[in-house]
């Protein structure tokens, strides 16, 4: 055979092993953007400036020319003040029983008073005149109570009192200036005349209101959705709450009395989790495996894609717009085919062990960050749902949240009425399930338990992996598993433990768990790069790859409580990007209020009345875990490859040096020589020894995938694609590139009685 090099084709200048464009330059500042465009004024006879106000904040209107105003953030601002204000509001509101009640109570508040009340701005005066219902209004009273007057602001900005010290004496003059200018009369028709009062105003656009409105969107989501702790008023306190935190960790003594309070518990410790090793006990992996199979019937697959993947960095080339992860291109097809394609493979396995088809549910949480609900919704269309029929998947949109500055939590605008937005992490995901329904979809189809992965990991299915999870979750009763693997110095991924407590009332709890990177120095866990024998060398890595027993994970996204919301961090560590009203780019520190799925976990303690932590058997609790080598677990494209980069880490390049790898590790199984691949650093500028992509139908168990390759070898350079189920090889010497394709890998598709386009496994499959 003539020699080729290995190629593999890609979109979107994604090609793996190719060089990534520069970073673009960045403008950095650390106060919150108060408001991005100059002051739009006009005559009006409508409304006017008034300087009577009953409100002990005295509101300071400021005209620009320039595009950006940075407002310093107050020397003396008090978290708890603030947090005790808001908690006492959101108590009233929570008592209120109507809209008619929550209005009154959220008008007796002095920051609504303030703004609404004062004809200074002429906003009610504006807002009369778009004929908002009831619940808007409410909805922007909320929004200023919670202390975001700002976005509301035309250029203007709200100011207490006491931040009046910081001015500079040039910007005092333009202020007074200003003063002067909202008392001024003009006379009309020569002196001696009848004074005419011009009143000042605002000028609302097209433009203004169509932001006005999608503002509303996103305030009426916030509001519905975080009900559980108080809508737009309770998330803002919880805002606050993580913030106060994170500057009391900075500066406390006593870490563990700090973690016990923040916990509420007496007492508090975490351990290194045991269980299963599909790498060591294998007779035991192959039989979970194997429960994992008979039990597809019973399973339905979770995948939350809703995440707005920044760091990917991914672009339409056609259009320049951004992509959702689940869009890129990614060995020839996009990732959330990948993740179908990996599904098919178990149901095809499924069906030539009982010869009965098994179409698997799928739940898909979206978002519309990136137009990712719509492009998923598109792809899927445009793949005649993959074969499935669109009755054997649910799509649910999970909403954005406002991001906010690390320094006081001020939400963060491009411009007036425009926040900056992002998904709010997918812990979301139990609560909307609940929400939109997916539960009781899920049980229409008959299933009880649901494996859950994201499609940037694409080595999740490897082998046993995925099966002997589901396989243990179901054959033993448990409400959560976790896949989990040996955790990456300095990686910026959490880690799964087993947590021990006393709590108040005395009992002890016990229960696996998961910590993110975020939260390591509240729990005191070091640097690993710093401190090698440190915690976080005992502890395994979170990835992610879950399996959730339906009804338990559903009575805790039906609390309607704080519990429906596990794992709230707010993760100021990376930068708010965004672009403001003129173009300009601008990286924030700040972040927004996310929640972490896998700490659903937290409501799954089992309890004891005295300590027994070391008669504790993984077998009793009702979470567990599995363990497997870290390239059969975890492997993510999550991140886009730089000219400058010096790691492959969580880029696509090194998630695929990791496929090779597993090709492998299963060939040479096989008694098939193979080139060794080398640590990630030696690919950086060079491709990798050779290029073997096999369809997972093949498999997906490696113990079935071994009765179709027998000896032989493979050379370096060489390529191998097979594209097809069924196969021999027998002692073929490989010096070059061979692919064997089929375009009916598993079966055909068939119209079934509704008029939908099936899969039908088995029919005129490859053979």
């Amino acid at each position: 055979m003539a020699r080729s090099p290995p190629i593999l084709h890609h979109n979107n200048n994604y090609l793996l092993f190719s060089f990534a464009s520069k970073n673009s330059n960045h403008s950095h500042f650390h106060y919150s953007l108060r408001h991005t465009k100059p002051l739009l004024l006009s005559l009006s006879s409508s409304s006017s400036f008034s300087s009577s106000s009953s409100s002990s904040y005295s509101h300071i209107t400021r005209v620009t020319t320039a595009p950006l105003e940075y407002a310093l953030t107050p020397p003396d601002f008090d978290f708890h003040r603030e947090i005790s204000r808001l908690k006492a509001l959101r108590s009233r509101l929570s008592d209120s029983k109507s809209l008619e009640e929550k209005v009154m109570v959220i008008d007796r508040d002095k920051r609504v008073k303030s703004f609404f009340n004062s004809r200074r701005y002429g906003f009610s005066r504006a807002l009369a005149s778009l004929n908002l219902s009831e619940y808007e209004l409410f909805l922007l009273k909320c929004l200023v109570a919670a202390g975001q007057e700002h976005v509301l602001s035309f250029g203007c900005e709200f100011v207490d009192s006491e931040v009046e010290s910081v001015r500079s004496s040039v910007k005092s003059a333009l202020y007074a200036l200003v003063e002067m200018i909202e008392k001024l009369d003009v006379n009309g028709g020569g002196g001696g005349g009848q004074s005419l009062e011009t009143n000042i105003g605002f000028a609302l656009n097209d433009e203004d209101i169509s932001d006005l409105r999608k503002l509303l969107k996103i305030l009426g989501e916030v509001e519905r959705f975080y009900d559980c702790i108080g809508g737009i008023i309770g998330y803002q306190i919880t805002v606050l709450e993580l913030l106060t935190q994170a500057i009391s960790e900075r500066w406390t003594t006593n870490r563990s009395k700090h973690v016990n309070e923040i916990m509420e518990c007496q007492f508090l410790e975490i351990h290194a989790p045991s269980g299963l090793n599909l790498s060591q006990n294998t007779q035991y992996a192959l039989q979970a495996a194997l429960w994992g199979i008979e039990g597809l019937p019973n399973l339905g697959e979770i995948y939350p894609l809703g995440g707005s993947a920044d760091r990917l960095g991914l672009v339409d080339p056609d259009t320049g717009e951004c992509l959702p992860a689940a869009m890129l291109p990614y060995c020839g097809r996009t990732l959330l085919e990948g993740l179908i394609r990996d599904l098919q493979a178990r149901e095809f396995l499924y069906f030539k062990l009982y010869g009965k088809q098994c179409i698997t549910p799928v739940a898909i949480m979206t978002s519309s960050a990136k137009n990712n609900h719509e492009r998923i919704t598109s792809l899927c269309e445009r793949l005649g749902w993959f074969g499935r029929g669109r009755s054997s998947f649910q799509l649910f949109e999970q909403p954005l949240v406002p991001a906010v500055s690390a320094e006081d939590g001020q939400w963060l605008v491009t411009k007036p009425f425009a926040l900056v937005c992002k998904p709010g992490g997918h812990g979301v995901i139990w609560k909307l399930a609940y929400d939109k329904g997916v539960f009781k979809w899920f049980y229409g189809h008959g299933r009880k338990g649901a494996t859950i992965r994201q499609a940037s990991n694409v080595v999740a299915a490897t082998d046993v992996t995925l099966l002997a999870l589901a396989g243990i979750g179901l054959h033993h009763g448990k409400k959560l598993g976790f896949a989990s693997c040996k955790r990456n110095s300095g990686a910026t991924e959490g880690v799964n433990v087993l947590i021990e407590k006393k709590n108040i009332d005395g009992r002890w709890s016990y229960g696996l768990s998961c910590i993110e990177y975020t939260e390591f120095d509240k729990f005191g866990i070091a640097d690993e790069t710093l401190y090698p024998n440190g915690l976080q060398a005992e502890f395994p890595a979170n990835t992610n790859v879950l399996y959730v027993d339906l009804p338990s994970a559903e009575l805790v996204g039906s609390s309607n409580n704080g519990n429906s919301l596990p794992g709230m961090v707010l993760n100021v560590k990376k930068p708010i990007e965004f672009a403001d009203y003129f173009g300009k780019r601008h990286s924030v520190s700040g972040g927004r209020l996310e929640c972490t799925m896998q700490n659903i976990a937290d409501n799954f303690f089992n309890t004891c009345s005295s300590r027994c932590y070391k008669a504790v058997e993984a077998d009793e609790l009702d979470t567990f875990i599995v363990f497997n080598e870290r390239r059969r677990v975890t492997s993510s494209a999550k991140k886009k490859r730089r000219h400058t980069d010096k790691s492959l880490h969580q880029t696509p390049d090194g998630s695929l040096l990791d496929i090779l790898r597993n090709a492998r590790d299963l060939l040479s199984q096989c008694n098939i020589k193979l080139p060794e691949i080398e640590d990630n650093s030696k690919y950086l500028d060079s491709a990798p020894p050779f290029l073997i992509l096999l369809h997972p139908a093949l498999g997906p168990l490696w113990e079935v995938a071994r009765q179709k390759f027998h000896e032989g070898s493979i050379s370096k350079g060489s390529e191998l694609q097979v594209e097809v189920s069924e196969f021999l090889w027998s002692n073929v010497q490989l010096d070059g590139s061979l692919i064997i394709e089929n375009d009916s890998v598993m079966g055909s598709t068939k119209i079934d009685d509704t008029g939908e386009h099936i899969l039908k496994y088995g029919h005129s499959s490859s053979g």
